[in-house]
């Protein structure tokens, strides 16, 4: 029973949609009907740069925070009352579920980066950090968002195996990938406007 609430816990505070809910408060807008419709960061950057640049990059980096916070503290709070990892790790495959796939927006969402990044910062950091790397270099020369992100978790998939082949004590990449897969499959719009060269470049 304690563990089912957690995972209740993890996926419906993963769902809140704080890009959206940012939006509306501070710009009076509602991102799910404007730019791609996702409750992301570079769709809160897109959609309110247009009318007020400054407020876009404030509401941007306030989007990745909470969505990255909002699948770390929970997983935070758990492992400090002794929660043990294998349920400390479906508990981050459902905040990312729980963003892509929000009960508050019809089962609709964002694309799970942020959200998994934070859930994963708090298992493999040095693996994150190659891949937020990757993500820097990758965004600032070619300033394509959706491919940073799918380059990002490329080099985080392949460096989680190379540093941690196994990975204790759930001995399974299992997780990384099911969150990986779902990330991928919330790009998959993206990944075909790549390949036909029409994907937006954020400036």
């Amino acid at each position: 029973m304690e563990n089912i609430i957690l995972y209740i816990v993890a996926y419906l505070l993963g769902a809140i949609p704080f890009g959206l809910l940012f939006c509306k408060i501070f710009a009076n807008t509602d991102i799910t009907k404007q730019g791609s419709c996702s409750i992301g960061a570079t769709n809160v950057l897109r959609v309110i740069k247009t009318t007020n640049p400054k407020l876009a990059k404030k509401l941007a980096i306030l989007t990745i925070c909470f969505d990255a916070l909002k699948g770390l503290l929970p997983i935070f709070v758990a492992k400090l009352y002794g929660i043990n990892d294998n349920t400390l790790w479906a508990m981050a495959v459902l905040a990312v579920i729980g963003h892509c796939f929000s009960p508050f927006l019809k089962f609709e969402g964002g694309k799970g980066v942020a959200t998994g990044a934070g859930v994963l910062s708090f298992f493999l950091p040095f693996e994150l950090l190659i891949a937020l790397f990757v993500w820097f270099i990758v965004g600032k020369v070619l300033k394509i968002s959706s491919l940073a992100s799918i380059l990002a978790l490329t080099a985080f998939i392949a460096s989680s195996f190379i540093i941690h082949p196994a990975i204790e004590p759930i001995n399974t990449h299992a997780p990384i990938l099911i969150i990986a897969y779902i990330i991928i499959y919330k790009h998959i719009p993206n990944i075909k406007r790549i390949i036909l060269k029409e994907e937006a470049k954020v400036i």
